[in-house]
């Protein structure tokens, strides 16, 4: 009975049994079952990851979509400066044969 009891403290048994007494009396409330290993890991692991991926697929799309509409603002910006140093160099030549 005491190297039971010395077993049990040292390995801080009590408390691991009554949290597993705790998981159990918890388990017993579920309607739906517990979720097991199909035993095969690609379909496990899509069960986990398939959700995850999803969403990050959608964030991914959506800064996608953001980079786009900044690439196109940046992009109007570049051609209207553009066509403003074409103006400024058009009145640069016009204003050196006007002052020869």
């Amino acid at each position: 009975q005491e190297e039971i009891q010395e077993v049990k403290d040292e390995g801080n048994l009590e408390v691991l049994f009554n949290s597993l007494d705790k998981i159990v009396e918890e388990a017993k409330n579920r309607e739906e079952p517990a979720w097991r290993p199909s035993g095969i890991p690609e379909e496990d692991v899509r069960s986990a990851m398939v959700p995850y991926l999803l969403k990050h697929r959608s964030y991914l799309r959506k800064v996608l979509k953001e980079k786009e509409e900044e690439n196109r603002t940046v992009a109007e910006s570049v051609l209207a400066g553009r066509y403003r140093i074409a103006e400024l160099q058009q009145l640069i030549q016009a204003r050196k044969r006007a002052w020869q």
